[in-house]
Parts: C-alpha cells; sequence; structure tokens
C-alpha cells in the first residue's frame, strides 16, 4: 500500500496526490499528523449520520485514516487508494469526536470490494465498497442517498455541495482532529479543472474550487461529498494539489454517478 501517491502530470500546472492521512502507531492510536479539513467549521452530534472513519492497518506498525459513507446497512462507500494493499479496516459509525464512536467494526480486505480497473499510478476508478455487520439506524447512524440512475449525467457544475471528514486543517497542521469537520464547496466543470491537474481529470471525476483555502486535505479520502440541497452523495474525496491544500488549486472526488451500475451490481443498492 503506498501511503503517498504523487506524479508528474502532463499539460497540468499541479501535480496530484491522493488524501489519506499516514499513521506510524501502535493499535487504536491515532496521531494524525494531517489534521482535518482545511478552514471548516465543528460539526454538530448526528449532523452527519453517514459519515464514517476509517481505521486501516497495513501490519502491526502501519496504520492510515480515511473517510468513507454508510449506503446501507452493511456497505461503506470509500475511495480504492484508502482499501488497496490493507489487512484490516476497523469501522468508526455514529462518532463526531473522531474515535468516540457509537459502534466499531473491525473486518479483513476479504470485505472489501476495489473496482476491477483502479489504477494507482493514474488514480483512476478510485472507488471501493467495504462489507461490514448489519447495523440499525439511529439519529447518529444513517445511510445517505445516492443519486438516481437516472441523474446519471448530471454535471452538478455550479450547485453547492458540502464536504465532511477528519482531515487536515492546514497545510502545516500537525494535531489531531478530534471533532468532525464540514465545509460548503461548489462544483466546478471538468474543463476548468482539467487546466490543473490536466488528462488526470476524466468524466469519472467531479472538482470544486478551494477559494478561501477552504478544501478537503489529508485524512479526508473516501469522506462523502453531498449536495447542499438534499444531502445526496455525488462525490467521494480522491486527491488534492501536491502543492498544499491550502493553495486554492480545485479538490478532486470520484463522481459517484459514473459508479452506480457498479454500486447496484455489488450491494444491490439503486436509486
Amino acid at each position: 500500500m503506498k501511503f503517498l501517491i504523487v506524479f508528474a502530470l502532463a499539460l497540468a500546472t499541479a501535480s496530484a496526490f491522493d488524501l489519506r492521512s499516514e499513521d506510524i502507531q501502535p493499535r487504536d492510536i491515532f496521531v494524525d499528523t494531517e489534521g482535518r479539513i482545511t478552514n471548516g467549521h465543528d460539526a454538530a452530534v448526528g449532523q452527519f449520520p453517514y459519515q464514517v472513519g476509517l481505521s486501516l492497518k497495513v501490519n502491526a506498525l502501519s496504520s492510515a485514516w480515511c473517510g468513507g459513507s454508510l449506503i446501507g446497512n452493511q456497505w461503506v462507500l470509500t475511495a480504492a487508494h484508502c482499501t488497496d494493499g490493507i489487512a484490516s479496516i476497523t469501522v468508526y459509525l455514529g462518532a463526531t469526536i473522531r474515535t468516540s464512536a457509537e459502534i466499531t467494526h473491525t473486518v479483513t480486505k476479504d470485505n472489501v470490494i476495489i473496482h476491477s480497473d483502479w489504477n494507482s499510478k493514474t488514480l483512476k476508478n478510485d472507488i471501493s465498497l467495504i462489507k461490514i455487520p448489519s447495523v440499525t439506524y439511529t439519529n447518529k447512524i444513517k445511510p445517505v442517498k445516492l443519486p438516481a440512475i437516472a441523474s446519471s449525467y448530471s454535471t452538478y457544475t455550479g450547485d453547492l455541495v458540502i464536504a465532511s471528514g477528519w482531515g487536515r486543517t492546514s497545510d502545516s497542521a500537525t494535531a489531531v482532529a478530534k471533532q468532525l469537520q464540514y465545509a460548503e464547496m461548489k462544483v466546478i466543470s471538468n474543463t476548468v479543472c482539467k487546466s490543473t491537474f490536466g488528462t488526470t481529470i476524466t468524466a469519472s471525476n467531479l472538482c470544486v474550487s478551494t477559494p478561501d483555502g477552504v478544501s478537503t486535505c489529508n485524512g479526508d479520502s473516501g469522506g462523502p461529498l453531498v449536495l447542499k440541497s438534499n444531502s445526496v452523495q455525488i462525490g467521494l474525496t480522491s486527491f488534492g494539489a501536491a502543492a498544499g491544500c491550502e493553495k486554492g488549486y480545485p479538490a478532486a472526488f470520484t463522481r459517484v454517478t459514473s459508479y452506480l451500475d457498479w454500486i447496484k451490481e455489488h450491494t444491490g443498492i439503486s436509486y
């Protein structure tokens, strides 16, 4: 498992890197040197009941942190770069304070479905599923809605969206993010996004602008991007500019509408 993927992009002005955190700590101790969403807001208890935290174990000494979303009582949606190469995952459900979850489940790599066309070099098809024991829904644990298959061709350009997660608060942050964060952003066209990331951006990506240093960052990977208007999940955090999270470059997400049939095939979930 590569904890940091950095690659040069032809015809681009910035290089892209995935947004995992990297922790080298004993089991169940999460000292995340990457922090949380930059310049976001504290989430209230139960504000994002679909938000999931993922502690990713590679071996006894090596771990990473990602986000995800609960899409059904047995399924979590996240990024492929989070689950690629892991040995086990501890899933945190119903948490606002990062490690104070209502429920946790630890599953092995056998419970992970990574998209068969995932490419770790280009970050294409950056999506995966985690199967967990069935959970009972509460005020703090509820699934997010996915787009209807009929809306597969929506671009969402100009729409207001909300990202959430325990990722990095600033490019210089070193402290653990105890409180779930969220930030409001706006979707930009893929054409505009390509001016930064070049051909790394494809139709299966979705991008947001990051004015005033408001962005997703390391530790937010795999976490949900939902429409502000109806809380439908249209993206999951994939990568950002290696130059930094507060530099004003777009943030890139996996476009959920590109994978609705894939999700339905493996989980039976569709709208």
